[in-house]
């Protein structure tokens, strides 16, 4: 039986199943939410984020096949923790930022009206979010990269292209069903504090992650 079919079976499984740690989708979902970014937009994010976070997994693949698993071990072994950190201190400083109105109002008793002439952050947050995904890779694909090693270069190839398609389409796919859920959430209240809702809920994954080290 040809090695190269059930490794990609297993990529394709182990991309999958990884991606539904709610880490792989609630922060983007959150944030799409708050901003009232569209589907497309919603997914274009997810797509940038899913690709800075599977290039950085394969490439941790192919580090260990020079310098063996040792290193590779030690990273993930930091990565579930320092992914955590991460997400809890987005969380804090985007909540923080939705509440800028609020908290003007109770510091100097008026809102500062300047803030609302600051440009759109969507862009820094996308790549602020882009820079997370990146830094929380998945050693999962590894022991799969080592037992292709043997196999042509071709197949090993597209036995990663087949992890990070798996890995990319189930976080757009989970992302994009959380975004149109929570688009059924509505009000003033949300459309005023909805920013920091989501800061709280991506702080709360960070807490989550950190602790069950996914």
């Amino acid at each position: 039986m040809n090695l190269a079919i059930p490794l990609a079976v297993a990529a394709a499984t182990v991309g999958s199943l990884h991606s539904l740690a709610p880490d792989h989708w609630i922060p983007i979902a959150a944030v799409a939410r708050a901003r009232g970014w569209n589907l497309r937009r919603t997914g274009q994010v997810a797509l940038l984020c899913g690709f800075g976070h599977v290039t950085v997994s394969a490439a941790l693949g192919l580090i260990a096949l020079i310098s063996g698993t040792a290193v590779v071990e030690a990273v993930g072994a930091r990565s579930a923790s320092v992914a955590g950190v991460l997400l809890i201190g987005f969380g804090v400083a985007y909540s923080l930022w939705g509440a800028r109105h609020w908290i003007m109002t109770k510091l100097h008793g008026h809102a500062h009206q300047h803030f609302d002439h600051v440009h759109d952050p969507s862009k820094r947050t996308t790549w602020m979010l882009f820079v997370i995904y990146c830094a929380d890779p998945c050693i999962a694909v590894v022991p799969i990269i080592f037992a292709a090693a043997p196999l042509s270069a071709a197949a090993t190839l597209a036995i990663v292209i087949v992890y990070e398609v798996a890995t990319i389409v189930t976080m757009v796919a989970l992302t994009l069903a959380a975004r149109a859920g929570a688009g059924a959430i509505r009000g003033r209240w949300f459309e005023r504090y909805g920013d920091s809702v989501a800061g709280a809920l991506i702080v709360a994954t960070g807490v989550v992650i950190g602790a069950v080290g996914w």
